[in-house]
């Protein structure tokens, strides 16, 4: 069946009807990574948008449920060049598009994908739509198109209530597969803990499995709560961290979750942000936040650290961005930059126990330059010495 993606500048790509065949409106971004697919469909922060995969063949290795980022995909779309339609993977349990129909995500393969990357370099990230019906009228739908808008995607992805995942020594990971039983969000990493645990507060605006596993790993029980919850209840746990997380959408949406994070700023207790994590610290301490042109979305972003003057390669997922003109130098200091366009990449608080980073330092997908970022977080809350 024909599917088209109609944007709101009224280019029109035709190809073929993936997944669901719902009709869906949404914003249009791309993301750079080769691997990794199955990630990329599980990460709660493209909860209010359709992504354009820029390799050009995705679903070659298939779906294997335990590689899940998150009980279930959030995006709105996919969208793909070529869909390989027969996997060749031992581990595959399914294909994507199965996957896309058991989630009811609409998608469309066969249309140009790196044509579709460039309008989105060049004129920036836009809404666009994904249909099947072949007698759309664009004078009808455009007006649809530009008018959309996402509200606060945090509350639509965070947990319904508080989760506990202690850390282990044994060692599977990842989720069941749905067709034999309902996913298993707790199932930990693979690693043997060693020393000392601590217990970290996980506030999820969207978190990833990984950064729990990172967290379990090293040693640390984790309990995760729900992004609308008080610092007040966060803090009577008496944790040793709190770990603030990636996230969908605009930060700016979510005044409820700034007023929170800044209590926990006041707090003693040591902190490191990721992502959405780090731009709402941002705005609970003065600053603010902008709208990227097209963002950064994939795992070949390059960022120095601004203290070694190393430069890492990081994977990073995000459309917003901390201006860092408006930070206070009395309040924080930028510690990390995007060597491609200079954008803030992290902060770090003066007088305070808080780091914080715009990029992934789990990535999955994306490499591992910068898992010692738990490490320092273990440190911070006195761990390794």
């Amino acid at each position: 069946m024909k599917a088209y993606l109609i944007l709101e500048d009224g280019h029109v790509f035709e190809g073929t009807s993936i997944g669901s065949r719902r009709e869906v409106i949404s914003e249009i971004v791309f993301n750079t990574s080769m691997t990794g697919y199955e990630e990329v469909l599980t990460d709660p922060s493209y909860s209010g948008q359709a992504v354009c995969m820029t390799y050009p063949l995705i679903g070659n290795y298939g779906i294997h449920y335990k590689d899940q980022e998150s009980l279930r995909p959030y995006m709105d779309g996919f969208i793909v060049h070529e869909l390989s339609r027969m996997p060749s993977n031992f581990r595959s349990e399914d294909t994507i598009q199965n996957f896309l129909k058991r989630y009811n995500i609409p998608g469309v393969a066969g249309i140009d994908t790196r044509a579709l990357t460039k309008i989105l370099r060049e004129y920036g990230t836009m809404n666009g739509m994904i249909t099947t019906d072949e007698n759309f009228s664009l004078d009808e739908v455009l007006p649809r198109i530009k008018a959309y808008k996402t509200g606060c995607e945090v509350e639509e992805v965070t947990c319904t209530e508080i989760e506990y995942w202690p850390a282990t020594d044994t060692a599977v990971g990842g989720v069941t597969s749905p067709a034999y039983a309902d996913i298993d969000p707790s199932a930990p990493i693979r690693g043997k803990v060693t020393g000392r645990k601590y217990k970290v507060a996980v506030m999820d605006f969207g978190v990833k499995y990984n950064i729990i596993r990172s967290l379990n790993q090293r040693g640390c029980d984790v309990t995760v709560y729900p992004a609308w919850t008080k610092a007040e209840e966060v803090l009577a746990g008496n944790p040793d961290g709190i770990m603030l997380t990636n996230g969908p959408g605009d930060p700016q949406d979510c005044p409820n979750e700034i007023k929170e994070v800044r209590k926990l700023y006041e707090s003693d207790v040591p902190i490191y942000a990721i992502c959405m994590g780090h731009q709402l610290m941002a705005l609970a301490t003065g600053s603010s936040t902008k709208k990227m042109k097209y963002g950064h979305r994939g795992g070949n972003h390059p960022v120095k650290d601004l203290e070694t003057g190393r430069v890492y390669i990081t994977a990073q997922n995000h459309g917003y961005v901390v201006d860092t003109d408006t930070v206070d130098p009395a309040v924080a200091v930028p510690a990390y930059v995007n060597v491609n366009d200079n954008t803030n990449e992290g902060l770090k608080y003066v007088g305070k126990n808080i780091y914080t980073t715009q990029f992934h330092p789990e990535a999955c997908p994306g490499p591992q330059d910068c898992a010692y970022l738990f490490d320092k977080f273990i440190s911070m809350m006195g761990g390794n010495q």
